[in-house]
């Protein structure tokens, strides 16, 4: 019975404790890991001495994350190429009604947390997404609650200040402009792709160095514009390149496949009716988490 009651409560908040893993890890196949590993001690949890599952359960993943994210540091640096997190799909109705949490998994947030030290990210996460506690928060992460109040301001201040390149995000609007930006590169319309870009917007690749992709990011409207027609315009592309919008991390995305393959995902972020910033996943190994839609809560 004991062994039921662990799974069933595990089972209930499985969707929340894999958000805050992604959040902290931006790796989708990495989480699945971080919360097999925690379910095995959670099994082993006296759960007469667990007065909120909740808490208790956020500080279990939050901790294994960390250490992941440790741990898998010096991979990162040797990374070739610019390194971006892993791209998922998720359940629609999942990030649809909550703003915070649609912006929470995007690309670009997952991008900006990637600027943080880990504590400071981890605090970050379970702060402002998820609405712990300050002495939750310090019991996850092995800090004091002045520490962590600490931490949790310089993280904001963080973000905030870095925020600004992207807009909050709007379902609608990325939808309308991803249809408008693959007529406009589908078709070779130069002028009407640089209409959409913002003066200094950059293109990201990440390929692991696995696939064929710009090892460095591409900065400024035109220089964009060739390397978006080079990959999308009909004439160009491959005739077994197929191209369709899929909702992932929140907000519409481009997918690419040949022959059946998933061989890309692109991502866009949008501010002032401008696109930023395209984030162009390549990398074999991080498309695997693509084949099925995650559940994602902040409850």
């Amino acid at each position: 019975m004991s062994g039921d009651e662990h799974a069933e409560r595990f089972v209930l908040l499985r969707p929340l404790l894999f958000t805050i893993v992604y959040e902290i890890l931006g790796s989708a196949t990495e989480s699945d890991d971080v919360l097999q590993d925690s379910y095995l001690r959670w099994s082993q949890v006296d759960l007469a001495t667990v007065r909120d599952t909740k808490s208790y359960l956020a500080k279990l993943v939050t901790r294994q994350a960390l250490n992941a994210l440790r741990a898998n540091s010096r991979r990162r640096e040797d990374y070739v190429g610019p390194w971006l997190p892993e791209p998922i799909l998720i359940d629609e109705h999942d990030a649809s009604s909550d703003t915070v949490l649609a912006e929470s998994v995007s690309m670009a947030m997952l991008v900006l947390l990637e600027t943080l030290t880990p504590d400071e990210r981890a605090v970050f996460v379970l702060r402002e997404v998820f609405g712990f506690e300050h002495h939750d928060v310090a019991a996850a992460v092995g800090r004091s609650v002045v520490s962590v109040r600490q931490m949790a301001h310089r993280a904001r201040e963080h973000v905030q200040a870095r925020r600004k390149r992207f807009g909050p995000v709007d379902t609608a609007t990325t939808a309308k402009i991803t249809e408008q930006f693959l007529t406009a590169a589908g078709t070779g319309d130069l002028e009407g792709l640089l209409a959409l870009l913002a003066p200094d917007a950059v293109w990201t690749a990440d390929s692991g160095g696995k696939t064929t992709a710009s090892r460095v990011p591409v900065v400024g409207a035109d220089k964009v514009a060739a390397a978006v027609l080079a990959i999308f315009h009909r004439r160009k592309r491959p005739s077994d390149l197929r191209i369709e919008t899929v909702s992932c991390n929140g907000a519409p995305a481009i997918a690419a496949y040949v022959e059946g393959r998933l061989e890309g995902v692109f991502l866009l972020a949008v501010a002032d009716g401008k696109i930023t910033d395209f984030f162009a996943i390549r990398n074999p190994d991080k498309l695997v988490a693509m084949s099925e839609a995650h559940r994602i809560s902040r409850r």
